[in-house]
């Protein structure tokens, strides 16, 4: 052990070494020519050693980051062919390489795309296009957030040489802010070519060798001295933040030594479960009903007091078939207008047993904006329409 600790000590110190001429010279051109049988003997932890010491020597984290990317360049192919142990495919580690394979599917539509749009930057319906997919790209963002508020806390407790997530967070923080300066380019239209080839061509950069870095040095060595329950809560807590494309089929957690499987749905903003779900939806002072893009009554929320009967008997039935034949009418063009993209929403008011009702009508569309059906959202608004001045105390 001694001998390996040795050993290590060593190469750390040839790391600093070169290191040192990279940060005082910015060239390595001599030390790649004498070391050339240094540079395979390396293993992938020896970096996160060198770039805690680095950090702790303060250096300034744009000298780190640029150095960071210059010894890994030297180190690439060595780092590449180093034997590493793989995760298991719905383990944590293992989903955020699933999500990272996403990512690189992602950037390779991206590329074409981009490459056609510099060539026409005032072709609209390139920068559309080019605009929803960095939109996509945006998403995986959660998969830094991730690594940020489950990854990170753990290793800083378990590693003493922790430091060197502080520059794979500061990259996040690049890629996020280059994601959104093109993408606020794309929406105003007002392209500054030079700036934005810049911000893309650093996206690609990064979001590439960060994915390189996770998964030949920080994810083998996480598996190697993150003891296997701790990855376990991490996954649960990666699914309650929400992983951004690809999240485990099926979480089963152990409590008490009993095997529970615990049912949660991704909500964008929260987890929640199914149990939870249905507590929200039935305790809102609202009727709501959920027809899909078939026309079909797929849901309904079931709280205290109902301003419409329903019955378990509706869903699945042709929304036409749920309303009397002389409003049927409304309704289809309703649907008919939101189908179509004319309307998004359709308000009525009656008076009816002594109640005034706002009945309300919303378009359901996905991310592009393709229509997914209606809700039907009825409240009693007496009170909301006879409240008067303000209200800022408590009086129970």
């Amino acid at each position: 052990m001694s001998e390996f600790t040795n050993t290590k000590k060593k190469r750390i110190e040839r790391l600093k070494g070169v290191s040192k001429l990279l940060l005082e010279t910015g060239n390595a051109h001599a030390f790649i020519t004498e070391n050339k049988e240094f540079i395979p003997k390396v293993v992938p932890t020896d970096f996160i050693t060198l770039f805690d010491e680095i950090i702790k020597e303060g250096y300034k984290m744009e000298d780190v980051k640029m150095l960071s990317n210059k010894v890994l360049n030297i180190f690439h192919i060595t780092i590449r062919d180093y034997p590493r142990i793989e995760p298991k495919p719905d383990s944590f580690l293992g989903v955020l390489e699933q999500n990272n394979r996403e990512m690189v599917l992602l950037l390779d539509k991206i590329r074409p795309v981009y490459k056609s749009f510099i060539k026409a930057p005032d072709h609209k319906n390139l920068a559309t296009e080019l605009y929803a997919l960095l939109v996509k790209l945006e998403v995986f963002a959660k998969h830094y957030t991730i690594k940020e508020n489950v990854l990170f806390p753990i290793i800083e407790k378990t590693w003493e040489d922790y430091r060197c997530l502080k520059i794979m967070w500061s990259f996040h923080d690049d890629i996020r802010r280059n994601i959104k300066t093109v993408r606020e380019q794309l929406s105003n239209s007002k392209i500054d070519l030079k700036s934005f080839n810049k911000c893309i061509g650093e996206i690609f950069f990064n979001m590439l060798a960060i994915k390189f870095r996770e998964e030949h040095i920080l994810f083998p060595y996480i598996i190697s001295t993150i003891s296997e329950g701790e990855l376990e809560t991490m996954n649960r807590e990666g699914f309650e933040i929400g992983y951004p494309y690809i999240k485990p089929p099926t979480l089963m957690f152990k409590k008490e030594d009993e095997s529970l499987e615990i049912n949660l749905a991704n909500l964008g903003t929260g987890i929640l479960n199914i149990d939870q779900i249905k507590l929200i939806f039935n305790h809102l002072p609202v009727d709501i009903t959920y027809v899909d893009e078939n026309d079909r009554v797929l849901y309904f929320s079931t709280p205290p007091k109902r301003i419409f009967p329903r019955t378990v008997a509706i869903i699945g039935r042709e929304v036409s078939n749920c309303h009397p034949p002389e409003s049927v009418h409304v309704v289809e063009k309703i649907i008919e207008s939101f189908r179509n993209g004319e309307k998004d929403k359709a308000d009525f008011w009656i008076k009816m047993r002594g109640e005034f009702i706002l009945i309300q009508y919303f378009a359901v569309r996905d991310e592009r904006k393709n229509y997914k059906g209606v809700i039907e959202v009825s409240q009693e608004i007496s009170e909301i329409r006879a409240l008067e001045g303000e209200k800022r105390l408590l009086d129970w």
